[in-house]
């Protein structure tokens, strides 16, 4: 299993490329264009209290989730581990996030799979772990609910995402480290909607505040039909605990998986 999470830690594309060896001359053929590398946010001052690697966090209200489209899935329909790029409002990547899964387990488990879900900051280090066990899906199963765990760093829990049983409505409850209730996060009867974005509510613990919300954007009708790979927006409050804002973004794979996982498939 050692093997597998290294191999899943080093997904992240083109992370030396930024940090170069410059002893290191690579030939390159005439006319070459180096690829260009991404615009990656800068690293602010860490506050005291803060995880390591969530201090980009601390300047952040809004997050911008892009899923990697993967070839094998759109011509075979091969499920593979997915993999997102979190950007900030300027564009500029924040994270690098890559599941380590087994084949078996992403092929007969489809979107109910367990995942380990690594988040990467843009040295290429762990700075968010997300843990997902295999449990039954459907609202007829109330002592099954999905749960996701935060850890920050590896190893070290600082809040969970726990779906709640509602007959009709997707409905979760944020914790933090000591599993106590935080946020309620609520979406649509209907997580199906065409040419329209499907919008997770952020609410106060009473559902009467509205804090922020978890959009998943509609992406076109080719891609939407042929791909499961989807984008996301967050949008939180910018002095939420930044432990908090690491949990919304780890509810917003959660939903992913369970929603919108097999689109593709669907259509």
């Amino acid at each position: 299993m050692a093997s597998d999470a290294s191999s899943a830690i080093d997904l992240q594309p083109r992370k030396n490329d930024a940090f170069p060896n410059p002893n290191v001359q690579v030939p390159v053929p005439p006319g070459y264009v180096p690829q260009q590398t991404p615009a990656m946010m800068p690293i602010p001052q860490r506050p005291l209290g803060c995880p390591p690697g969530l201090e980009y966090l601390t300047q952040i209200d809004q997050l911008l989730i892009h899923q990697k489209i993967e070839l094998a899935e759109v011509i075979l329909g091969w499920e593979t581990c997915n993999k997102y790029l979190v950007k900030n409002t300027l564009g500029q990547q924040v994270f690098f996030v890559a599941e380590e899964n087994d084949c078996c387990n992403r092929q007969f488990c489809g979107s109910l799979r367990s995942f380990i879900l690594h988040v990467q900051d843009n040295m290429g280090q762990e700075v968010i772990t997300l843990t997902r066990p295999l449990r039954c899906g459907g609202f007829c199963c109330p002592c099954c609910m999905q749960e996701l765990e935060v850890q920050a760093p590896s190893g070290t829990p600082i809040g969970y995402v726990v779906q709640n049983w509602h007959p009709y409505l997707p409905k979760f409850t944020i914790q933090n480290e000591r599993r106590e209730a935080v946020l309620k996060l609520v979406g649509p009867c209907c997580s199906c909607k065409c040419c329209s974005d499907v919008n997770f509510e952020i609410l106060s613990m009473d559902e009467s505040i509205n804090l922020g919300r978890i959009s998943k954007q509609w992406t076109g009708f080719l891609r939407e039909a042929f791909t499961d790979a989807d984008n996301f927006g967050i949008k939180f409050p910018m002095d939420l605990d930044v432990k908090i804002k690491a949990v919304l973004l780890g509810a917003c794979f959660l939903i992913d998986f369970m929603y919108f996982e097999n689109n593709q498939k669907n259509n």
